[in-house]
């Protein structure tokens, strides 16, 4: 009994990302990584050319409509920078301004088209 309590206090949240050619991945998290870390750690097709600066969209992602409104809002420069790219949605957030906590275990995210 020792050894699945065990187990159970060691799983870690996961979130859940469908990438560029619809795979569906299950990715392992740590809490207070930045989501775009743990997606480009794992090789989960983004490049992050400014490493979370808001220089660039390469960490574009869409959340799942129904986490939209368990994250913190986009700040006004999140804001600009998604609307320097020719295609966002209602939920497009840049993963780099998303910072990860295990309240946010079983999100799902789709790693939008390059731009």
């Amino acid at each position: 009994m020792q050894d699945a309590a065990a187990r159970v206090r060691q799983q870690h949240a996961v979130v859940l990302v469908e990438d560029r050619e619809g795979k569906l991945h299950e990715l392992e998290t740590l809490e207070g990584w930045r989501l775009m870390e743990i997606l480009r750690d794992h090789g989960v097709g983004m490049d992050t050319n400014c490493g979370g600066s808001l220089a660039c969209a390469e960490c574009h992602v869409l959340i799942d409509p129904a986490w939209m409104d368990r994250l913190p809002p986009p700040t006004e420069e999140e804001l600009e920078k998604l609307d320097e790219l020719p295609l966002i949605h209602e939920n497009s957030r840049l993963s780099c301004q998303i910072l990860w906590t295990d309240d946010y275990d079983g999100m799902k995210v789709t790693v939008a088209q390059a731009t």
